[in-house]
């Protein structure tokens, strides 16, 4: 059997990843009268992030594990980029696939180099290619080579722990990354920040990650797609996280989205995707008459102080810069700080907390970039619910135990087997309303 490659067809240029299909997949555990996963079909599209999400037990875990058989089907295919990789050799085919799990599940004993470096010693690379490699992913997951890769996991943060996972996932650039509740064993401030790095990364790499969590609106704010399972892994619904929202399947669905279905829609859109707000800046040091003259000049109440890194560390009112000769050198400890890469509803969170009607949002290094208002983020709002009102595209899921299997075999043709197209008449992620579990 061949080994696997980046797809070369995929929904835009820079796709590493490779699509998946499972056709029909079947999972029954001895014991159990019903299956764990009954006849599943999933599109799973190059190059995009596709999230597993339902009720504890529901089957999302173990279809997950299916796909690098660490767990092995009863039935049905897996098709990766054409190819059945149901008869390839279980250990050649993980080597080739990306595995992240909860804490990171990193070796103690081995230090971070060692760790990151496990996958490709296995597959034959030379010493220099493998130190060369662990550099370059540390780099990618913003930890400095210098500093970490001689370190132990024990040396580590939680935070840390789970980059350095991350980074051995990717050691061999492999074309599918597996992700079982990455995130879940650590802060929320720190999720956010990790989550921020896997869409930095994705946006570099194009690798197709599959993921697994419980956090519905961690799923809206990673996925390009989501699945959402019943028991017995039945799919209940199978579209963009705009749509979802916009227009969940069933009752089931509603339920399992919760109350504010509005302000999940701030997860949608980036700091980046919006247009930022200008703003009078000023350095430690400037004669506060000069900052004040330009803020009459532009209509302004607030100016940003920022350091020699264009970094910001105050904003000052004009009432605050009243009672000063020059800009101080303070550091403000609780700014409303975002990066452009975080989410609209991180920036409200960091509005509310601070109590103020904007956030700074600040680039690579910290930089300054501008500002993100609470009238950007109402827009936003209006405008995700529009585009998902007039979006019927998605991906194929179904589950072939509810509906006939000649629709099945149509539905999978009609996919292109998992080459990344997409339907275009229906939705077929919407099973039909006789056919809900």
């Amino acid at each position: 059997m061949s080994d696997l490659k980046p797809t070369t067809e995929g929904p835009g240029d820079g796709v590493t990843g490779a699509a998946i299909l499972l056709k029909e997949v079947t999972k029954r555990f001895p014991g159990q009268a019903t299956p764990a996963v009954g006849g599943l079909t999933l599109e799973i599209p190059a190059g995009s992030i596709v999230m597993f999400v339902g009720p504890s037990g529901c089957g999302k875990t173990t279809t997950l594990k299916m796909i690098n058989r660490l767990i092995e089907p009863s039935g049905g295919g897996i098709v990766i980029n054409d190819e059945d990789v149901t008869a390839m050799n279980g250990d050649k085919l993980r080597r080739q696939i990306g595995y992240v799990i909860q804490a990171g599940g990193l070796f103690p004993h081995m230090t971070v180099a060692t760790n990151i470096g496990l996958v490709p010693k296995m597959l034959g690379w030379n010493k220099q290619r493998i130190a060369d490699r662990v550099d370059e992913l540390l780099e990618l997951v913003s930890l400095d080579p210098e500093i970490y890769r001689d370190r132990y996991p024990k040396e580590l943060s939680g935070g840390q722990q789970q980059r350095i996972g991350v980074a051995r996932a990717l050691a061999a650039d492999p074309p599918i990354l597996l992700m079982d509740e990455p995130f879940g064993a650590v802060d929320p401030i720190t999720r956010q920040r990790l989550q921020d790095e896997l869409i930095n990364i994705q946006s570099e790499l194009q690798k197709t990650i599959v993921c697994v969590t419980h956090d519905f609106d961690e799923a809206v704010k990673l996925g390009d797609w989501i699945a959402v399972f019943n028991e017995g892994a039945q799919l209940v619904q199978y579209d963009s996280p705009e749509r979802i929202l916009a227009n969940p399947a069933n009752e089931f669905v509603e339920n399992f989205i919760g109350s504010g279905a509005g302000l999940k829609q701030l997860t949608l859109n980036r700091v980046r995707d919006v247009t930022l707000k200008e703003a009078i800046t000023a350095s430690p040091g400037d004669a506060t008459t000069d900052v004040l003259s330009r803020l009459q000049g532009a209509g302004l109440d607030n100016a940003v102080v920022v350091d020699r890194r264009n970094r910001p560390i105050q904003w000052l009112s004009r009432r605050q810069l009243s009672r000063m000769d020059v800009v101080s050198d303070a550091v403000d400890t609780d700014l409303a700080l975002v990066s452009d890469l975080s989410t609209l509803n991180d920036a409200l969170d960091a509005m509310l907390v601070a109590s103020t009607s904007a956030a700074l949002v600040t680039g690579r290094r910290d930089v300054f970039k501008g500002m993100v208002t609470v009238d950007t983020v109402m827009d936003s709002i209006h405008a995700a619910q529009q585009s998902a009102r007039n979006d019927a595209d998605s991906p194929v899921g179904l589950n072939s135990g509810a509906i006939p299997t000649t629709s099945v075999d149509a539905a999978v043709a009609a996919s292109g087997r998992g080459n990344g197209s997409r339907m275009d008449d229906e939705a077929p992620g919407e099973p039909q309303d006789g056919d809900r579990p």
